[in-house]
């Protein structure tokens, strides 16, 4: 994982963000860098590690877009996504997932490359998102922007934080159906 992207993740969240919540991590097959052990340390009620492979820091064997049926709708009080989703084949799907399983009042913490991103392949390359794309993305999935940054310490990527509103109005299939993130380069 990027430094960059590790710290967004680590430190877009504070301890009262965490403490005494239900965390979920996706894509958490620790390749290379996880950010579980610095969310541990904010004392999380359950932390729950899943991917579409088995792995280092994978409690769970569940891609994103199947989270709602294995855990349920509103199963968790914070999602963590870092560098997962330029890997995900059905990208929508995955957001999905993510947005589905994240309760009302939670927050989405996700961290992903774009243009200009070298192909790296693990398991899979499909996608990179500009700082426009990931806006509309959370616009579409009903979500309330808090911060939304561009990686300027490292390779090309886009940070989002996000809260899903109390009461949530649902995702806009239309508007997320109408993005097109571009190809790895």
């Amino acid at each position: 994982m990027h430094p960059s992207a590790y710290e967004f993740a680590t430190t877009a969240l504070s301890g009262p963000d965490v403490e005494r919540m239900r965390v979920v991590e996706t894509g958490a097959y620790d390749y290379n860098g996880s950010v579980r052990n610095a969310i541990l340390e904010m004392v999380p009620l359950s932390y729950t590690g899943t991917d579409c492979q088995p792995g280092p820091g994978v409690d769970l064997v569940c891609p994103s877009e199947k989270l709602p049926e294995a855990l349920g709708d509103d199963a968790a009080d914070v999602v963590i996504s870092t560098e997962m989703l330029e890997h995900a084949e059905d990208w929508r799907a995955a957001m999905t997932g993510m947005v589905r399983v994240l309760a009302p009042g939670g927050l989405l913490v996700l961290t992903t490359r774009s243009e200009g991103f070298p192909y790296h392949p693990h398991p899979g390359d499909f996608w990179r998102y500009s700082i426009a794309q990931m806006h509309d993305i959370a616009v579409a999935c009903g979500l309330q922007i808090m911060r939304l940054e561009t990686d300027e310490a490292a390779s090309p990527g886009v940070f989002l934080l996000a809260r899903k509103p109390v009461p949530w109005a649902g995702i806009h299939a239309g508007a997320l159906d109408a993005i097109q993130p571009g190809p790895p380069q």
